[in-house]
């Protein structure tokens, strides 16, 4: 009876020991220190992702209090993490509730420089900011106020090679910071969908590399030059058949790894992007997967018949020497929140949401040439929202049960890193990684003169 007494307090023990090591989320938060870097009575949105400089000195933001408000924001601003300095990077000219509009930014990996979706220069009320009507402009941080406009811009046939015919959003720069992605959706196809009932404005994936692109200019500023080349390398289908892996939707997409991953051969795919596609599954109802595209160095082929800038009746052609290729066959597909897809930084491992076996929303995980996915996190509680990994590749930060949370991806242990906040209190978006992994800055609402306005704050170890 001693011995079957002594085994059951220890094997009570043993579990209790297991759930703490998995669930330590009650007072871990203590090892963080929480400061509020944004005090201004205005909002202060981080994009999802790269809004650290590359020395950790700056954080960059613009001025929307509302996600849905680009069009209507003027500013792009950064602040100093140690001293709070705020310095406005640029400011929109003619601003007004239809645009032009400026958002969405991110800082260069290796250099001083900011890029950030921009509104159509010629926004008014009859052609008000909006998913065709934006462009990606950069700033370098010692030169304010002096915009590079980074995607050239061409809706005027013949159209331009490297030049779009639409809007750029949601910018994303590769590890080596040289190339740029980002998600698309076409004018052209937009206006002929009005009066064509089989075609439709789909959105898709696209690269640009640096290249210069020169466009005539005109006085409708409608169309501009580029810094960059750009080219889509999605394929989608106004009605992909059920059960196959034909896409009508790419997005919110992530590059694999620093430096690209490891294919089951040894050898290394040194650029490729892993984005979200919708597909139609047996039943015919639409659910996402993850894809792949493996990029090569030259990205100016055209395939026969389809122009990289595209016709009056064609969206912009894939570049020869791409292909997509489906990863997961999830039953119910990717799950929860909106959210960009993540990597380790050595790409071995794509990171999404998806609903557990329960029916909680939690993190997983999946290799760039396939396989069975894993489970990251096991929480009682689902993910409230995108998420980030560290430069090390070690955790993985996400919002839940109105807190910020850490899990260690090898290991699933998890830990809460902020006090559970109030419903209008609680962490808003993507906590984002300083270089050095040492740092996170994140947004929440704060009271403030009998308003709400959206602050920044840091959680520093």
């Amino acid at each position: 009876m001693a011995l079957q007494m002594e085994y059951r307090m220890l094997s009570i023990f043993f579990l209790l020991f297991v759930a703490d090591a998995c669930h330590r989320n009650e007072e871990s938060f203590m090892k963080f220190q929480e400061v509020q870097l944004t005090q201004s009575p205005q909002g202060h949105t981080l994009h999802n992702t790269q809004v650290f400089s590359e020395d950790g000195q700056w954080v960059v933001y613009d001025t929307r209090n509302d996600d849905t408000k680009i069009g209507s924001t003027s500013t792009i601003e950064m602040a100093n993490v140690r001293t709070g300095e705020i310095k406005p990077l640029y400011h929109t000219e003619h601003q007004t509730i239809y645009g032009p509009g400026v958002g969405a930014a991110t800082f260069s990996p290796t250099k001083g420089r900011v890029l950030f979706i921009h509104g159509i220069r010629n926004a008014d009320s009859t052609n008000p900011y909006s998913a065709t009507r934006r462009t990606g402009v950069s700033i370098d941080i010692d030169r304010p106020g002096h915009p590079i406009f980074m995607d050239a811009r061409d809706i005027t046939p013949p159209f331009t090679p490297g030049a779009l015919r639409g809007g750029t959003h949601a910018h994303s720069w590769s590890g080596d910071g040289k190339w740029i992605s980002f998600t698309y959706n076409d004018y052209v196809l937009e206006q002929l969908a009005k009066i064509d009932a089989s075609v439709q404005d789909l959105r898709m994936v696209g690269i640009m590399v640096p290249k210069p692109v020169t466009v005539a200019s005109d006085s409708s500023m409608e169309n501009n030059s580029g810094a960059y080349f750009s080219v889509i390398v999605t394929h989608v289908t106004e009605n992909p058949e059920p059960g196959s892996d034909a896409i009508d939707k790419a997005f919110d997409e992530c590059w694999i790894g620093k430096n690209g991953y490891r294919k089951p051969d040894g050898s290394r795919q040194r650029r490729a992007i892993a984005f979200q596609g919708n597909v139609r599954n047996t039943a015919g109802k639409s659910i996402t997967e993850i894809f792949v595209v493996d990029l090569p160095d030259e990205l100016t082929a055209e395939t026969d018949g389809q122009p990289v800038e595209g016709t009056a009746t064609l969206r912009p052609g894939v570049p020869k020497s791409i292909v997509q290729r489906r990863i997961t066959h999830l039953t119910y597909g990717i799950e929860g929140p909106r959210h960009w897809l993540r990597t380790t930084p050595d790409g071995a491992l794509i990171c999404y949401l998806a609903k557990d076996e329960e029916g909680i929303i939690q993190l997983f995980g999946i290799s760039p040439n396939g396989g069975t996915p894993r489970s990251i996190t096991q929480n009682r509680f689902p993910v409230q929202g995108p998420f980030n990994i560290d430069p090390s590749g070690t955790w993985i930060a996400y919002p839940a049960d109105n807190s910020l949370f850490i899990t260690e991806i090898a290991t699933g242990i998890t830990e809460r890193i902020t006090p559970r906040f109030t419903d209008l209190e609680k962490p808003i978006g993507a906590p984002n990684w300083s270089p050095d992994g040492k740092t996170l800055a994140y947004n929440r609402y704060i009271d403030q003169d009998n308003d709400r306005f959206l602050q920044i704050f840091l959680l520093r170890k």
